[in-house]
């Protein structure tokens, strides 16, 4: 049986010994020679280029040996109520939860842990925030995903953020990340802008008892969205549920022909009708606009019907206005003829004219004379 033992400990690495199963010391580099006739001694060897120093017994070092070990480990204790971000040469890689202890070997690579308390405020600073949730290292990111909650504002909408089931604040648009631990994060976000929507084949009867189908479309945002939240459990089905009962009762308030003769009386009732509902809730509607009535196909031909019957009477008159109108011409010209009598020859030449241009061949009987004075000749009742 070997007297001596030999181990070689390199430059980057250090050795644990223990004899008879209890920690005696930490080797440093060199050659060690080791006496242990019994097998009795056991060094175990830890490479520096891995700075965090994992044992099952490091507990135990740390309480009953923490003068032996302190020139060589780093002792980082977290407390509850804070939380630890490891940086490595600088750049950050890892996270300590509250109450977590881990070792450090103090050799090449620099460890230092920044603290964070977590009573003065959960939100991370913003440069600290962005390099976490955009970490690479798949390591990294791991950690960060089970000790942050991040959210991204746009700057077409507002965030909210609840903690522990209770509304904190508004979160202005940018990147936001928040510690998770002892406490149950939530955060949502509520868009700004305009939104359209669409209230499709309403079936209603109209106040004469027509049924139609009527198409609304409506642009609405939200305006508050704390009080939105607040008051509303979906907003989409809220404002949607208020456009379809200003409808009905828009519509169900009116006869056919008080619908098809004014729209626009009809977009004006339902937009200050829901206005008015949606008072405090932190809802705006800007514009609402009835796109579709549409009739059943009897209904269709009737109206049809209607229409004709309509466009035929207009027709009549305008014809029977221009009979009368004709009629007070030629009545106004006679009384002319008969005033004037060279006017009224004038009248009998031009009626000759006419006749002679549809006869191929015309004999005269009396000469110029007969022709002018006895072919044509208009009789004038005797007044």
């Amino acid at each position: 049986m070997k007297m001596l033992r030999r181990i070689t400990i390199a430059q980057h690495e250090r050795g644990l010994k223990f004899r008879n199963r209890s920690f005696e010391a930490i080797l440093e580099p060199g050659v060690h020679w080791l006496f242990d006739p019994l097998g009795r001694t056991e060094v175990q060897v830890y490479d520096l280029t891995v700075p965090e120093f994992e044992h099952p017994r490091a507990d135990f070092l740390i309480e009953e040996a923490r003068e032996r070990i302190e020139p060589y480990l780093e002792i980082v204790e977290i407390g509850d109520r804070e939380v630890g971000v490891v940086r490595k040469q600088g750049r950050i890689a890892g996270i300590l939860a509250p109450g977590r202890r881990q070792l450090y070997w103090k050799g090449p690579i620099a460890v230092k842990v920044e603290r964070y308390d977590l009573t003065a405020g959960f939100e991370l600073p913003k440069e600290l925030a962005s390099l976490l949730v955009r970490a690479k290292p798949v390591a990294l990111a791991s950690q960060v995903a089970d000790a942050v909650s991040a959210i991204e504002v746009p700057d077409t909408a507002v965030g909210l953020l609840i903690v522990d089931g209770a509304f904190v604040r508004e979160l202005a648009p940018g990147l936001h990340a928040f510690w998770k631990f002892q406490r149950a994060l939530k955060t949502e976000l509520v868009d700004r802008r305009v939104q359209t929507m669409d209230v499709s084949g309403q079936e209603i009867l109209t106040r004469d008892k027509v049924s139609l189908r009527v198409n609304l479309t409506a642009l609405w945002q939200v305006v508050d969205a704390v009080r939105a939240r607040a008051a509303v459990t979906n907003l989409v089905e809220a404002v949607y549920k208020e456009l379809q009962f200003a409808l009905r009762a828009a519509v169900g308030g009116r006869t056919l022909d008080e619908l098809l003769g004014d729209k626009g009386a009809l977009d004006r009732e339902i937009s200050e009708t829901v206005a008015e509902r949606l008072v405090g809730q932190g809802l705006v509607v800007q514009a609402v606009g009835v796109k579709d009535v549409i009739l059943p196909g009897e209904m269709k031909t009737i109206l049809n019907q209607v229409v004709e019957a309509e466009k035929r009477a207009q027709a009549n008159l305008i014809q029977r206005r221009e009979e009368t109108a004709a009629t007070r011409s030629l009545l106004n010209t006679a009384r002319l003829m008969e005033e004037n009598p060279t006017l009224m020859r004038l009248k009998e030449l031009e009626t000759l004219e006419k006749v002679t241009e549809k006869i191929d061949k015309l004999t005269v009987f009396g000469g110029l004379d007969g022709v002018m004075k006895d072919l044509v000749r208009i009789q004038v009742p005797a007044g």
